[in-house]
């Protein structure tokens, strides 16, 4: 789209170019010095093909270097082509094609992001047509398209400038949508394959209850613990537990500790990897612990991804409570 749009520019901005040579050329009055003439109609069509056609390596700009050689062109064309004619010959058709030419290098400045340079050619060309012609005369002999050509090229700029601004934040936002819709997509799925291994942990243990009426023996009231335990860290640290934390969690309550799992999202935005780095070295610190109360949890933290508090008492916190363990893992 781009190639084809700047095909289509760089076409109208040559065949005008040749356009305002061709005219120049059409004398009808003979200038006092032709080889001038030609001279300002030569330069001129080197100095505008070589504006639309030069490339530059640093981006889609006009090479500074040129666009400066632009505007010292545009100050000596009206100079060299006043020059070469008598004063009641200039304002012929043919004497006044540089006007319409000079506006369209203005304009070839500023589409090539060289806007300054492009309103100092406008600048040059208002002050010396007035100069040769005189303010209302170089109005009447074509100033006025140029200027209204410049003006119109520099709006078209900031409009595609702005509607490429727009169309990539709008790619952002749709990239950022298809992400958070993938994501919301992994998690509910996540949820549904944590939900129903939870289920399919406690599942038993709750038909054995519900079928008994409540009357379980102890190795099944431990059991139920058990597997409400486990019920509810599926449901509160889901992104903190694999097999073999669950494991460590499982011991650890046999073993008479009472384990509590909160996730906050300490372990959001890190890789797999470093996940399960984390998750390793939680249950090493489990299967070592002997606090009759251990606390998990993954907070939003800067620096720490998860942290293990172990109290001395087994249930709620207290001023005899005595901190016996205190562990934290960093997110790095």
């Amino acid at each position: 789209m781009n190639r084809s749009v700047r095909s289509v520019a760089t076409a109208l901005a040559i065949g005008f170019a040749v356009y305002f040579a061709a005219r120049a050329v059409w004398w009808i009055l003979q200038p006092i010095n032709p080889l001038l003439m030609v001279a300002a109609i030569v330069l001129y069509l080197v100095v505008v093909v070589t504006a639309v056609l030069l490339e530059s390596i640093a981006d889609t700009a006009m090479p500074r270097w040129w666009s400066l050689t632009a505007v010292v062109a545009s100050a000596a064309i009206p100079v060299m082509v006043s020059v070469s004619l008598v004063r009641v010959h200039r304002t012929a058709p043919f004497a006044t094609w540089y006007i319409g030419a000079l506006g369209l290098l203005a304009v070839v400045c500023i589409v090539r992001r060289r806007t300054l340079e492009g309103w100092i050619v406008l600048g040059i060309l208002t002050v010396l047509s007035s100069v040769f012609l005189g303010p209302l005369m170089a109005l009447e002999l074509g100033l006025v398209g140029s200027i209204v050509w410049t003006v119109v090229a520099q709006l078209l700029v900031l409009f595609w400038d702005r509607a490429v601004r727009d169309t990539e934040r709008l790619a952002d936002i749709q990239q950022a949508v298809s992400a958070w819709h993938a994501t919301q997509l992994v998690r509910q799925r996540e949820r549904r394959v944590r939900v129903k291994y939870a289920l399919g942990a406690a599942g038993p243990v709750l038909t054995r209850v519900v079928a008994s009426h409540g009357r379980l023996t102890d190795e099944e009231r431990l059991e139920a613990r058990l597997a409400e335990g486990r019920l509810r860290d599926e449901l509160r640290g889901a992104s903190l537990l694999n097999d073999a934390v669950r494991e460590a969690i499982r011991d650890a309550r046999l073993r008479g500790i009472a384990v509590t799992v909160f996730d906050e999202g300490g372990l959001e935005e890190l890789d797999e990897t470093r996940r399960d780095e984390i998750r390793d070295e939680l249950a090493d610190v489990l299967s070592r612990a002997e606090s009759g109360r251990v606390i998990i949890r993954a907070a939003r933290d800067e620096h720490t991804a998860l942290t293990v508090v172990g109290r001395s008492g087994a249930g709620g916190s207290s001023d005899e409570d005595s901190v016996g363990l205190w562990h934290e893992i960093p997110r790095e």
